[in-house]
């Protein structure tokens, strides 16, 4: 059993310093010491990495940061919500999201036509502008082949997009696979329901990944998982791990908490009684804001690597 040691600032101490020390300073800060742990080893022992994350944190500058890791192949598999895709292609297309504030009068924002997510301003014109971007997409697509499976969609939306920023770019570049189960809750999901009506023969296959994913995980020699927030990506990679009786590595960082009995707050404690991790697995759950734990979390594992 380890000291609590305090706190010390240094002059020109460097991120990963500043790191190791909040990793012996005790509470929230032991777990993100922790997470730095599991995930080094993930890696360290060759861990099949699944990295799971919503779309809120596409609308945050995590975006570019997703895209870096998957450019290092630092991660194997990715699987995510349809707003990150929709986002992904707007910013790929050169549109900005706005710094914002959380203590604002909503009522007028939707009178200036400003979207808010959290404290991030979203212009209608800036989301807008997915109409215009995914439509002679789909058509293009449509003209190469009639029925797609989701992830086969999204490397192929890959092909369209020259941002090196972008995950759907580093995704199709590195060959990682990118899952998205719930495809039709979004905007996407509209655009594609509003082309069938003129294309009822162009078909989205959401079955035809599951063996993709869930070969990968069974035949994964070990697994880890760098959960970020929860949500149907959080359950899609933990639901697939119950075929192989469990992760073997998993670090969740969330702002939920487990007390409500939500999926998104459930810990990784939690997932040992279902056999999503594995008894003996080495898990942590750290609670706080991830555009803050996981920067810094990766930053010091990156830094190890």
């Amino acid at each position: 059993m380890n000291a609590i040691k305090d706190f010390r600032y240094t002059k020109g101490m460097t991120v990963n310093d500043f790191v190791d020390q909040i990793g012996k300073v005790g509470f929230q800060s032991l777990h993100v010491g922790k997470a730095v742990e599991i995930i080094t080893r993930m890696k360290k022992e060759d861990a099949t990495i699944i990295l799971t994350f919503t779309s809120n944190m596409v609308s945050s500058g995590l975006r570019g940061f997703f895209a870096q890791l998957i450019e290092k192949k630092f991660v194997d598999v990715v699987i995510t919500t349809v707003g990150s895709i929709e986002e992904d292609l707007i910013k790929a297309n050169g549109k900005e999201f706005l710094q914002g504030s959380f203590d604002v009068d909503d009522a007028q924002l939707g009178k200036e036509g400003i979207n808010r997510i959290g404290n991030i301003f979203v212009p209608n014109e800036v989301y807008g502008s997915f109409e215009n971007i995914i439509r002679p997409i789909l058509g293009e697509l449509y003209a190469q082949k009639k029925k797609w499976g989701v992830s086969e969609l999204l490397f192929e939306l890959g092909r369209f997009v020259m941002d090196e920023h972008s995950i759907l770019y580093q995704a199709r570049k590195q060959n990682i696979p990118l899952f998205c189960p719930a495809i039709t809750d979004g905007a996407l999901g509209l655009q594609i329901y509003f082309f069938k009506q003129k294309h009822p023969d162009f078909e989205i296959e959401v079955t035809s990944d599951m063996p993709k994913l869930f070969g990968t995980v069974i035949e994964a020699e070990k697994v880890g998982c760098i959960v970020l927030g929860g949500g149907v990506s959080k359950h899609h990679a933990i639901l697939a791990n119950l075929l192989r009786d469990g992760m073997d590595y998993a670090v969740y960082m969330t702002t939920a908490h487990a007390h409500a009995g939500s999926l998104s707050g459930a810990t990784t404690s939690e997932a040992k009684s279902w056999g999503k991790i594995k008894g003996e697995g080495d898990a942590i759950t750290v609670i706080g804001d991830v555009s803050i734990t996981f920067p810094l979390v990766m930053t010091r594992v990156l830094g190890k690597n």
